[in-house]
């Protein structure tokens, strides 16, 4: 006799932990199981350490549920980032469930860049992101998304796109953003301008704001992107794209900027194919 399964999906679990030894930062703790997975770090000329984090399996599909704990110690600097886009598959029923804790403690940077996410036609994916970010810690952070396969004509046709990114330090909130977009949902003014490619990028630090922001304005990139100041300690810049190239190059734009102005780093070449 065989019998249904008592749920359709995985759990996948992974941690990691970068501390600072000497002038390089290392990984001290990585652990993970299946459907995620982490790669060695990259061997960069860079004052980070790179990890890439993937997924195994192609993709999320409804009742997965990935969890992620990422601790940056004090005065280390990680870098992480997908080999790929995140794609999440259509789903019956269940939801796909994403939640990323990172804690950065501090004097520490962190730089969470992964690629964009594409939510299939019937897909339905909820995300949590959130950033504990301690004293003159600093971090960036890339939140991006496709409307679909966009080439094959399949735009905003998921169930469900559910996303949360909230960040905080010892005096409170920084930043909370809410996303919900559902099949048959708004898409025009106030959403993404009909843009079927749009991303969010938050950077938060002590220095470098000013110049960083006086960059990402003076961006030529074939995107809009426009940028503004959180309330304390950041800012917020949104880029909309109509094709992935267009985004892709928005966000490296802005990422460098942030590396250059706040992070004091050089630009960097992930070498991805």
């Amino acid at each position: 006799m065989i019998t249904a399964p008592a749920r359709v999906g995985r759990d996948g679990r992974l941690g990691l932990r970068f501390e600072r030894r000497g002038a390089r930062t290392v990984v001290t703790r990585c652990g993970y199981t299946l459907p995620l997975q982490v790669l060695a770090p990259m061997a960069l000329p860079d004052p980070a350490a790179i990890v890439s984090i993937l997924n195994p399996t192609g993709g999320l599909v409804g009742g997965d549920v990935l969890t992620m704990e990422v601790d940056v110690d004090a005065g280390a600097h990680a870098c992480l980032t997908t080999p790929s886009a995140t794609k999440v598959y259509r789903s019956a029923s269940a939801v796909a469930v994403q939640d990323v804790a990172l804690r950065v403690a501090a004097g520490a940077r962190l730089e969470w860049v992964p690629d964009h996410t594409i939510p299939f036609a019937g897909a339905a994916y909820r995300q949590t992101l959130t950033a504990e970010v301690g004293e003159g810690a600093a971090v960036v952070i890339v939140d991006a998304f496709a409307a679909g396969r966009v080439a094959r004509g399949e735009t905003w046709r998921f169930a469900l796109l559910d996303s949360t990114l909230s960040l905080r330090d010892a005096r409170g909130r920084l930043l909370l953003e809410r996303l919900t977009l559902r099949d048959g949902g708004p898409r025009g003014l106030g959403v993404t301008e009909s843009c079927p490619y749009f991303a969010t990028i938050v950077v938060v630090a002590d220095a470098g704001l000013g110049p960083f922001a006086e960059r990402v304005a003076a961006a030529d990139v074939e995107a809009a992107v426009g940028v503004a100041s959180l309330p304390r300690r950041g800012a917020a810049v949104r880029c909309l794209a109509m094709d992935a190239p267009a985004l892709g190059a928005a966000v490296e734009a802005v990422w460098t900027a942030a590396r250059v102005e706040v992070l004091g780093a050089p630009p960097l070449a992930l070498r991805k194919p």
